[in-house]
């Protein structure tokens, strides 16, 4: 194993830096991961709870709309407050991996995200979709697998987007009201967060799953809340093991605990981490690797990490590695890393109003095919190259390069600087020649943002 500094910043990271310097071995990555994560603090993101306006009021707002005209502006007004909200989580979590000297974190926060991807499915809960990350996913990145998919499988947000607060026990003493049992939850839970679309599970572990599910519900008023009378009474049987006859949380806890153990959901997630940092096509040794480091480990992620990264193959670069291997990255992380790598300020960006926010990153990140929280599907976003390279996602790319950070920053680092700071030591040198070469700084930036060396996470 070679150990890089540069590319552990680029490929593990949020991308190399002027101001923070990249760590220096592999347990300098893992200590920083396992000590205080700094940068809640410094630009904080409000959990669940906090979250202002919260959505009985704007209802209520929308309720009034409806009954007179005259409350058309007050509505307009929350509406408008909502996307304050969203906006400002949304700079918050950019700010995050410009100034964090933690990138693994980051980029962690970010997969699990993922992983348990959510979408607000009510246009009043938008502004829902950072904290739920917040509260859920960050918490636990180096923590426990398990913790994690219990927090995330019976969050408020999680239940609504899969429309668990909708399912009823088929024999519960409310089914006679028409609601019937929802399986989005339970099959999600199996294909996507724990064992895998082609793990060892059939219709009956789905149906059964869903069973025990019910009960789990959201009131705006309440929050999150275990329902019995919706629950499916009697004992369900998931993969062979049979959970209490009680409809409350145990049973539903146990079962989660349960698939978070399984050697199917260790494998599954040690592929879907080493195809996200390592390559569309990860060495079959790698995984294996991990896959155990997580069985010996209780299901810890920790150690799941040190075995990624302790593996020679996560310090193979891509374009080494074969044709097609080299990671791209995706749009969110290409305008973090640039921004970064050019030395923008974080508070900063803090401070940006609607309008720069909008102009310069929201809309943007559409045109190049990721749009803000509002993923095509629950299995998140896509990984290979062919994605996101595509014509649209290549010429809004460029158009932000030659454009943003002149707009976002005022003034620019001079280009020959810039191009080591973005691209490291091994910058090429087609790219050190075209950015030296450049008319001006903000020629010579879009040089460097737009060449395919940093289009690529190695």
């Amino acid at each position: 194993m070679v150990f890089s500094p540069d590319l552990a910043d680029r490929r593990f990271g949020v991308g190399l830096s002027p101001r923070h310097g990249p760590p220096s071995d592999v347990q300098d990555m893992l200590s920083r991961l396992a000590g205080p994560d700094q940068m809640t603090g410094r630009f904080p993101i409000p959990l669940t709870d906090a979250v202002t306006p919260r959505v009985e009021e704007l209802r209520a707002l929308q309720r009034a709309r409806a009954e007179n005209d005259e409350n058309e502006e007050a509505y307009r007004a929350g509406r408008q407050q909502m996307e304050a909200a969203r906006l400002a989580t949304f700079r918050a979590h950019l700010a995050r991996g410009i100034e964090t000297t933690d990138g693994f974190r980051e980029r962690l926060t970010q997969f699990w995200g993922d992983h348990f991807t959510i979408r607000a499915r009510n246009g009043l809960m938008r502004h829902y979709v950072t904290p739920y990350v917040e509260e859920t996913i960050r918490p636990h990145v180096a923590g426990r697998f398990a913790d994690m998919l219990r927090a995330a499988v019976t969050h408020p947000m999680m239940l609504i987007y899969l429309d668990q607060v909708r399912s009823v026990g088929p024999n519960s003493p409310v089914a006679r009201d028409g609601r019937g049992l929802n399986e989005n939850l339970a099959r999600e839970v199996l294909e996507l967060h724990t064992l895998g679309v082609d793990g060892p599970y059939g219709q009956a572990d789905v149906r059964q799953l869903a069973e025990l599910f019910t009960g789990l519900s959201w009131g705006a008023d309440r929050g999150f809340w275990f329902r019995p009378r919706f629950a499916e009474p009697g004992a369900e049987t998931v993969l062979g093991v049979t959970y209490g006859s009680e409809a409350s949380l145990e049973p539903i806890h146990a079962v989660l605990d349960d698939l978070a153990a399984h050697p199917s959901t260790a494998r599954h997630l040690a592929t879907k981490l080493a195809v996200h940092f390592v390559a569309d096509a990860p060495p079959p040794g790698l995984i294996d690797v991990m896959t155990a480091a997580y069985l010996a480990s209780d299901g810890a992620l920790l150690p799941v990490y040190e075995a990624m990264l302790r593996h020679p193959a996560a310090w193979t670069r891509g374009i080494e590695a074969g044709p097609g291997a080299a990671k791209v990255m995706q749009p969110f992380q290409f305008i973090q890393s640039a921004l970064r790598g050019i030395g923008a300020n974080g508070d900063d960006l803090i401070a940006l109003d609607r309008p720069m926010t909008v102009r310069n990153l929201m809309r943007p990140l559409l045109y190049m095919g990721q749009d803000w929280e509002r993923p095509d599907g629950p299995d998140g976003l896509p990984e290979t190259a062919e994605a996101w390279i595509t014509p649209q996602g290549m010429a809004a790319r460029i158009d932000w390069a030659f454009r943003a950070p002149s707009a976002l920053m005022g003034d620019l680092p001079d280009p020959r600087d810039a191009v080591r700071h973005l691209l490291g030591a091994d910058a090429p040198r087609t790219v050190v020649f075209a950015a030296g070469a450049a008319e001006d700084r903000v020629e010579g930036i879009g040089v460097i943002l737009t060449s395919a060396a940093f289009q690529r996470r190695d």
